[in-house]
């Protein structure tokens, strides 16, 4: 058997259903911008995927907002260390922002996302809504436009038949 490469993962890809059970399962991502000297800029938020879609909380006075304002293309990366999910997965998604600052859009979102944060805790899900229900919330909704997914349960099982087979 030819020596195994490690540095061609295309057919490690992601599977649609191993893609679904990981953004259910995760519930931050790496959320990925341009500043204004165009260098990429990312930090770790809290998300909520509905219609299609990554929603996230933030502060009209964090500079992401201006950033996504004038350079709508970001990205989104989401893993599945710290899940349930055993297998090494991710995914990256290219997409489109828009800053929602509308009262309809806030109403439905905050109760989501605190219900994803604090499962099955309805007092602390109440808390979190009041605290973060200012004047100055957005919530920027990502619209994927490509992808690039990478699952690590499919690595592992092609090196243990590579050392099966006798490899060195």
């Amino acid at each position: 058997m030819a020596r195994f490469n490690y540095d061609d993962v295309s057919g490690y890809t992601l599977e649609e259903a191993a893609e679904a059970e990981l953004i259910a399962s995760q519930t931050e991502c790496t959320f990925i911008w341009a500043n204004k000297q165009g260098w990429p800029v990312g930090v770790i938020m809290s998300y909520v995927w509905r219609d299609d879609a990554f929603w996230l909380s933030v502060s009209s006075l964090r500079v992401r907002v201006k950033a996504v304002q004038r350079d709508p293309r970001v990205a989104v990366c989401v893993t599945s260390r710290g899940t349930p999910i055993t297998a090494s997965r991710t995914v990256t998604y290219k997409g489109l922002a828009e800053v929602h600052d509308d009262a309809a859009t806030i109403g439905w979102f905050l109760p989501a996302l605190a219900e994803r944060l604090r499962p099955g805790d309805p007092e602390a899900q109440r808390f979190f809504v009041e605290l973060n229900d200012t004047p100055n919330r957005r919530v920027i909704k990502v619209t994927p436009t490509e992808r690039i997914g990478y699952d690590g349960a499919k690595m592992a099982q092609r090196t243990r038949e590579w050392i099966a087979s006798g490899a060195p």
